[in-house]
Order: C-alpha cells, then sequence, then structure tokens
C-alpha cells in the first residue's frame, strides 16, 4: 500500500506524526513546513485538492441520473495541470450507463491528454452528498490505464475540507496495466 493510502484531511496529531515518518518515500504526500500538503510531484496541494472538489460538485449538477437519483461528479488533474469534468449520464440500458469517471477520462483522452496526478469524485442520491464515493472497479481499471497507480491520488470527498486520499495502487492493487504486457 501506498502511504497516501486513507489520509484524512481530519488527522489528529498521532496520524500527522506517521504520515511525516513517510516523507522519505517517493510516492508519498508530505506535509511541508507551511503545512502545505504535496505531493513529491508537487502538482497536488491543498489548494488544488479543494479546486478539485469544487470543480467535482459542479460537474455532479450536471448528472443525468433519473433511473438511480444517484449523482456523480469528477474532476480530473492532468501532470500539466488542466483539469477534465465528469458526470454520470445514465441510460435506459443499464449497460450504456457512463460513470463520472469514465466521462472526465474519455474528455481528457479525446482531448489528447495521456498523463494525469488525480482525480476527485463526489457523489450522492438526490444530489446530498453524505458520504464518500469510491470509483467502480471499471473506472478504476480505465484509470489504470493512463495513470502510475502508486502515485496517482483518488480524493474521496464529501466537502472542500472532508475527504480522504487514496493511491490508485490501493484502490486497484496487483492491477494488470499497459506495462503488464511488455
Amino acid at each position: 500500500m501506498s502511504n497516501i493510502d486513507g489520509y484524512n484531511s481530519n488527522m489528529d496529531r498521532d496520524e500527522q506524526k506517521r504520515a511525516e515518518q513517510y516523507e522519505s518515500s517517493e510516492n508519498s504526500l508530505i506535509l511541508q513546513n507551511a503545512g502545505e500538503l504535496i505531493s513529491r510531484t508537487e502538482i497536488v496541494t491543498r489548494s488544488v485538492i479543494r479546486n478539485l472538489i469544487r470543480e467535482a460538485f459542479k460537474a455532479m449538477e450536471k448528472a443525468y441520473a433519473p433511473y438511480s437519483n444517484f449523482y456523480v461528479g469528477a474532476a480530473l488533474l492532468t501532470v500539466d495541470e488542466r483539469i477534465y469534468r465528469g458526470c454520470n449520464i445514465e441510460n435506459a440500458s443499464y449497460g450504456m450507463t457512463s460513470c463520472a469517471e469514465q466521462t472526465a477520462l474519455l474528455k481528457a483522452v479525446s482531448e489528447g491528454e495521456r498523463e494525469f496526478a488525480a482525480i476527485a469524485i463526489v457523489g450522492g442520491k438526490n444530489k446530498i452528498v453524505s458520504d464518500f464515493c469510491p470509483p467502480c472497479g471499471i473506472c478504476r481499471q480505465a484509470l489504470r490505464e493512463f495513470t502510475a497507480p502508486e502515485s496517482f491520488i483518488v480524493i474521496l470527498a464529501r466537502s472542500e475540507e472532508d475527504y480522504t486520499l487514496y493511491s490508485l495502487d490501493a484502490l486497484l492493487p496487483l492491477s494488470f496495466g499497459p506495462d503488464s504486457l511488455n
């Protein structure tokens, strides 16, 4: 498991000390002296995380979910710091339904993007976000195609202040990806 697995923004002091112990890990999240959370890539800061969560909430507003009434929004961050939003789009033929994460990923890839740093996901029944909304297995595999799973950050949020961070590697252990074909 990566060192960012299960990081919660509401850390207590013991958890914060444990997080600081992992500073030497290549892909961990670390706390700087100023209290700014960053990844080793220096792309994903607390302010970026909050912005991604805001964008995911905006995307959720556009979701089409007349059958389940479960609305999901996602905001995907490229390594070039571009954000692509996606929402779930349901279909009467359930197999045609597209998840928010897939929508964001397909939009980004169709625009030529191939490298990603993080994704924020929010969702809830009737647009009420009361719990974390993890990506389904298909979305995890789709993200795996274009990411380094040990460093790609998945942000599950209830609000801008209440979120949890995981590496894709933690959510999809022993994954099969492009490197598996070599």
